[in-house]
């Protein structure tokens, strides 16, 4: 329970543990409040999360600028310090010079008369009998008025907006810049939208990334599928900052994380993968290749060719088919004539009325996939299933890439598994809202180098686009890491729900992570004041109201507050076993 005290000249009531800052002076919904501090400037800072008591509601805002002021400029030209004695002009400050605070008023909260008074008796009845709608947080829709104090908000309020770390849905990002309190994120409303995690490189998004996956492994919250380009999240790694050693995610849940190797034999940082992925042929569908116009240069001819080659060998034997023709092959008639050879590619064409040079072409170009030793006509086993089977079973999947660290690869691996993944999704929920299954797990998939697949150009042809758009009511929801959110789609931008940005140098990128939002303007100002590392900007859906944190550090104390259940009510028995140990 919030301990609360009642202040003699307002009726309002605040907990303890807060400080008063201000009071209000001027300002308005549009333009921002406006208070007068009295306190040094230098207690508050930019982004600080501010109450606001008055009468029956508590308004709840943060500090967007901070501006000197005087009651008239010549108090503030000269320095009385200098020719006056310091009482005097300590005095003389005091009464001509002041600090003035800008809020952005966002959440405001009906609290209620006083518990002591008769109002409050018929306030809480009428609750009780429901012509009254419990109190709840709502966006703020008036203000409060001149001289309303101004309190610096403390653990209390901040737990009462942002939730208690002591809930299950709840798990502790990080902590406020001026009180070290505790910021939760919902995971429960994290894993029901899309979301994204932003940053300038070196700025730690990565880290925040494996703190925010280590919590929803803890917490059971949703299944991951973590595209590992860089090989950082599986295995252990060694941060290029300071040397440190940097624990996996398969280290430390060594139950519940699988890591997969592309391709057999494919080591990832000298550790062997719990298994590898090899794709059979016959799983390649010509979307799959199309996907890859830009980066093997195809021509507008290629979904012609595409087409005829899946109606002249069928779905699941196109691509064997057509990687066993050869490019250019002749033979010589009896009559000395050169021909296309039976197995050439110029043969097929002429028998399935295609332009030769075209399906020349595209052969030629698709040559770099022929020669992928992860594409295999029959694998040892179906991978591709597998994977998807674990992810149905609650267990989290990291598909570290190895060496094969080209776009190419990267492009073709994760397009093709997530359009499996949606066709069982898909099916599982349908199933489900029939009454024939059971209810299918959230799944998220964690993309890095996000603009890569998400790009203007890109994004109307890979699967990731449709998730982001409308698979959440499938239960599957995307997390992108990206340092260039400016290269994103805007369409895919503007289906995030929970925006988590570090520090970002350049305008466009600024403007696309915050593309959207109410008060954007204020907010950027806050996104660019943020400290290079450890600082980031929360804001969305997975929050109540955006707020500037100090990022939780993913160390070793980090691991031990998982062990030790400090970050949910999971049992510590539950909790040491999740961890491995």
């Amino acid at each position: 329970m919030i301990e609360k005290k009642r202040t003699d000249e307002t009726n309002e009531f605040v907990s303890q543990d807060v400080r008063k800052i201000g009071y209000i002076v001027g300002g308005g919904l549009q333009e921002n409040l406006k208070a007068r501090l009295i306190v040094s400037a230098s207690q508050v800072q930019e982004g600080s999360f501010v109450m606001i008591p008055s009468g029956n509601w508590v308004y709840y805002g943060l500090v967007t600028n901070i501006q000197l002021g005087a009651t008239d400029p010549r108090f503030a030209d000269e320095e009385s310090e200098l020719r006056l004695p310091s009482d005097l002009a300590s005095w003389l400050h005091g009464q001509t010079l002041y600090t003035n605070l800008e809020i952005l008023p966002v959440l405001m909260l009906e609290r209620g008369p006083a518990p002591e008074t008769a109002e409050y008796q018929t306030w809480a009845q009428e609750i009780e009998d429901r012509s009254r709608s419990e109190p709840h947080l709502m966006p703020v829709k008036t203000i409060p008025p001149h001289h309303a104090d101004v309190y610096l908000a403390g653990e209390g309020e901040i737990a009462e907006i942002f939730g208690k770390p002591t809930r299950e849905e709840n798990f502790v990002l990080g902590y406020t810049r001026e009180g070290e309190h505790p910021v939760c994120l919902d995971l429960d409303r994290f894993v029901q939208r899309s979301a994204g995690i932003f940053g300038a490189t070196g700025s730690g998004k990565s880290f925040l990334t494996r703190i925010i996956l280590a919590g929803l492994i803890q917490r059971n919250r949703a299944s991951l599928l973590v595209f590992d380009m860089h090989n950082e999240y599986g295995f252990d790694d060694i941060a290029s900052d300071s040397g440190s050693k940097v624990s996996g995610l398969r280290t430390l849940f060594q139950t519940r994380v699988r890591v997969v190797g592309l391709g057999a034999g494919n080591t990832i940082r000298g550790a062997a993968p719990d298994f590898n992925l090899e794709i059979a042929m016959k799983d390649i569908c010509a979307v799959d290749i199309e996907l890859l116009s830009a980066e093997l240069n195809l021509k507008e001819t290629t979904s012609t060719t595409l087409e005829a080659l899946v109606s002249s060998f069928g779905v699941e034997n196109w691509y064997n088919e057509f990687r066993e023709m050869e490019n250019g092959a002749m033979m010589e008639t009896e009559d000395g004539k050169k021909v296309p050879a039976p197995q050439s590619v110029a043969a097929w064409a002429n028998r399935a009325g295609v332009n030769v040079m075209a399906a020349e072409g595209l052969h030629s170009k698709m040559s770099p996939l022929f020669h992928r030793n992860y594409i295999l006509e029959n694998p040892a086993s179906d991978s591709i299933n597998e994977i998807v089977t674990m992810l149905q079973q609650g267990q989290h999947v990291v598909l570290s890439f190895g060496d094969y660290d080209r776009d190419l690869d990267y492009l073709f691996v994760t397009n093709l598994l997530t359009r499996r993944i949606r066709e069982v999704w898909e099916a599982q929920t349908n199933q489900y809202r029939t009454k024939k299954s059971n209810e299918p797990r959230p799944l998220v998939i964690v993309v890095e180098e996000a603009h890569k697949l998400l790009n203007r150009q890109m994004a109307s042809q890979t699967t990731f686009n449709t998730i982001a758009r409308e698979m959440r009511k499938y239960y599957v929801t995307l997390l992108i890491v990206d340092q260039r959110p400016s290269q994103i789609y805007d369409e895919v931008m503007s289906q995030l729900g929970t925006r988590i940005s570090g520090w970002l140098g350049d305008d466009d990128d600024i403007r696309a992570v915050l593309a959207g939002l109410a008060g954007r303007e204020t907010l950027r100002g806050m996104l660019t004041h943020l400290q290079p590392k450890e600082e980031v900007l929360l804001l969305g859906w997975g929050v109540p109201m955006p707020i500037p944190i100090r990022s939780r550090r993913y160390d070793q104390r980090f691991w031990e507050d998982l062990k030790e259940g400090k970050a949910g009510l999971q049992s510590e028995k539950q909790t040491i076993s999740d961890l491995g140990f």
